[in-house]
């Protein structure tokens, strides 16, 4: 059984909880990708139409569970136990789990599913149904992220669709050095 306290108490200290499929382990990372949210923050120029179109709409803890199981299925054998949708629910239920969505025609067209400790958003996992949703949330989130004064956006793990975004590596060290420091910050992340 997983407690709240001791959960966010390890999360503080760059830990992160994952189910391997024997059931839920901390784990820590040498290497961690981080989301700029400074100005080297780059928007693709090939979703500036996306952006611009109107189409997608922007909500925040709007349909958790609904972001929490698109995470899930988004890919195939998910890590994503059922063990750990609870956590992530009860992280939620405790104000700390939350989901960014985009939505399209009102139907929840895709999102990123993160937990917030003070300035530090520890993103967990985003999906899509439609496509460009889980990139224009990425944008929306990094602008919402500067808006409420977050210092930190850990991406856990680089890969070439953050890289895109000018997701940038730190080691450990400097990870945990900067966490330290945001997860300090008294912001909110609903405002």
């Amino acid at each position: 059984m997983i407690h709240i306290e001791e959960t966010l108490r390890l999360y503080a200290r760059g830990y992160f909880l994952m189910d391997n499929g024997e059931g839920l382990r901390w784990y820590r990372s040498r290497v961690h990708a981080l989301i700029p949210l400074d100005s080297s923050f780059h928007i693709p120029r090939s979703l500036r139409r996306a952006l611009n179109s109107g189409w997608f709409e922007s909500r925040i803890n709007a349909d958790f569970v609904g972001t929490l199981q698109g995470c899930a299925l988004e890919h195939g054998e998910t890590w994503i136990s059922e063990e750990l949708k609870q956590v992530y629910l009860e992280l939620h239920w405790a104000g700390y789990a939350h989901s960014f969505e985009t939505w399209v025609e009102g139907q929840l067209a895709g999102g990123i599913l993160g937990i917030a400790l003070g300035g530090a958003f520890i993103g967990e996992s985003m999906f899509y149904r439609v496509p460009e949703a889980s990139k224009v949330a990425m944008v929306r989130l990094v602008e919402h992220l500067r808006a409420q004064g977050f210092e930190l956006f850990d991406a856990q793990a680089q890969n070439p669709h953050l890289k895109r975004f000018g997701a940038y590596e730190v080691a450990e060290r400097e990870f945990l050095h900067r966490l330290r420091q945001a997860v300090r910050k008294p912001v909110s992340f609903t405002g």
